[in-house]
């Protein structure tokens, strides 16, 4: 099901006609598209029975493949910091996608690892994210896309 909104302004989506500056109205602005896109990611991965926080994980796992992970480097390295990684990594084991062990090394340290199931989810979910996103995204350029991924990392310092 693809959502699209063609040419639609932050002043019509929320129906506001004036902000108290153009810096508020960026912060609404980004607050409401970052949460459109995660309303499109949380429909795209509904199907895999997993949130895009669990998805984040996988591809983290993924990135370390083969070597395992701990919960500290997955909560550093996660896009939502406020999301829970050990609660998120028992529902990806329980689903068995992931498998945790004790460190041969550090018996108070728990290795994760992603699975070949948890792969091949990753793999098709990843598949049909980025082709719906580059849809959901192709009202600006390739080259907008670049400069407002400058702008982004501007914001943030």
């Amino acid at each position: 099901m693809v959502l699209c909104y063609f040419n639609m302004r932050i002043e019509d989506e929320i129906k506001q006609s004036s902000f108290n500056s153009e810096y508020q109205k960026l912060n609404i602005n980004l607050l409401f598209t970052a949460s459109w896109i995660s309303q499109m990611t949380t429909q795209i991965l509904r199907p895999y029975k997993i949130s895009w926080q669990q998805f984040n994980i996988l591809r983290i796992l993924r990135g370390q493949h083969p070597e395992p992970a701990t919960v500290k480097l997955l909560t550093e390295r996660m896009i939502d910091k406020m999301s829970n990684a050990s609660r998120l990594v028992e529902k990806l084991r329980q689903k068995g996608y992931i498998e945790r062990t004790e460190s041969t090394l550090d018996r108070r340290r728990v290795d994760i690892i992603i699975t070949d199931l948890g792969m091949q989810v990753l793999e098709e979910a990843s598949n049909i994210l980025e082709r719906d996103m580059e849809d959901y995204l192709s009202n600006i350029t390739e080259e907008e896309a670049r400069k407002l991924n400058e702008l982004l990392d501007a914001i943030r310092g």
